[in-house]
């Protein structure tokens, strides 16, 4: 090997990581154990602090305020701002479909990297996204569609004066690196902070039927949101799910995607097994340039497995699509209304039982 080749170096520092709470590893070694549960709440906590300590941050009250309300074809739209963190608000638009009955199963919507929340309900186009949290209201889902901190209108002057494009992205997330934490924990808690709004909203919205929608970025946030906090009963993670080494650690990605010290606490497929039993469906395209389609593969395999140990296989899917980076909603909109639609208690078994 050439020891001037930071290449080699890498990769193998990389190969020779070794992921305390690697699934396959749990499994082999404690099929079955009773103790899984605790094991999941070690894990879930190890990873929390990885991301930030987020268990640690301080949960201000929400103070949140409609500013605007719109009726629009099929569904009213409010802008709405809470406090996520002392000094901090979050921005959405909550889409609440015609003659909404109460207590619905709702959605929380997590755009990718580009022009921000407003490419995901029309207002401005975002071709990769879709518009996917339109899609969701006008399924007749309660809508909340997050801006994540770095884009749209959470996003520093430098980069709003550069136009609707420009994030601030990379210096927001070397910022959360200084300061010991991380761009993922800030938009993960961001989305828990969106759960606790939605629970204020119980003449529209029913707090056990909660499910998350990412894409890309926002599909690494829906599933490490669905990963720490279990008030999320479905998780949806479009354009993302892989391994860390197939994607972020060989195909040049945004600095917001990295976590220090984390593949010695887990590999992406493992986080499966801080979501499960609850629900989990993961897409994917065959011509992604990003995250590799045979690397998606080995990492649903594994999922699948999980859930199997966790006894709750049917909670678990995944589809491919042909084509490249962009929101593919097919299987993932009939996953949601099987997995939010029917009680939880009716879904899925609390009870873990071993490979069946």
């Amino acid at each position: 090997m050439d020891n001037l080749d930071t290449e080699s170096y890498r990769r193998g520092r990389i190969h020779a990581a070794k992921a305390k709470y690697a699934w396959r590893a749990v499994e082999a070694a404690h099929p079955g154990h009773a103790s899984l549960s605790a094991w999941q709440a070690e894990f879930r906590h190890r990873f929390g602090m990885a991301l930030g300590g987020l268990q640690n941050w301080e949960r201000p009250p929400l103070k949140a305020v409609v500013s605007e309300t719109k009726l629009m074809d099929g569904y009213r739209r409010e802008a709405v701002t809470f406090t996520s963190r002392p000094g901090l608000e979050a921005f959405g638009w909550f889409l609440i479909p015609e003659d909404c009955p109460t207590a619905q199963p709702a959605i929380v919507c997590l755009p990718g990297h580009g022009v921000g929340v407003d490419g995901t309900v029309g207002i401005t186009e975002e071709p990769y996204s879709e518009n996917f949290a339109l899609q969701c209201v006008r399924r007749g889902y309660p809508t909340f569609a997050l801006e994540l901190t770095g884009f749209g209108r959470r996003r520093d002057a430098a980069a709003r004066a550069a136009g609707p494009g420009t994030s601030s992205c990379v210096r927001d997330s070397m910022a959360a690196l200084m300061l010991g934490e991380t761009m993922s924990g800030w938009r993960v808690w961001d989305t828990m902070r969106a759960l606790d709004y939605l629970s204020t909203r119980e003449d529209i919205v029913d707090p056990t039927r909660i499910g998350v929608m990412g894409i890309s970025g926002g599909g690494l946030t829906a599933l490490f949101a669905g990963a720490l906090d279990t008030r999320i009963r479905s998780t949806v993670v479009n354009s993302y799910f892989n391994t860390f080494q197939a994607s972020v650690l060989s195909i040049d990605h945004c600095v917001d995607n990295y976590v220090p010290d984390l593949l010695h606490v887990c590999e992406m497929p493992d986080l499966a097994a801080l979501v499960a039993p609850r629900a989990l469906f993961t897409v994917s395209g065959t011509k992604d340039p990003i995250f590799p389609i045979a690397a998606f593969e080995k990492a649903v395999v594994q999922a699948h497995d999980t859930y199997k140990t966790f006894g709750a296989p049917n909670q678990y899917g995944a589809e491919v699509f042909e084509g490249e980076h962009h929101f593919h909603g097919a299987g993932a909109f009939t996953f949601l209304e099987k997995t939010l639609q029917t009680p939880w208690g009716e879904a899925v078994s609390h009870k873990t039982k071993a490979g069946s």
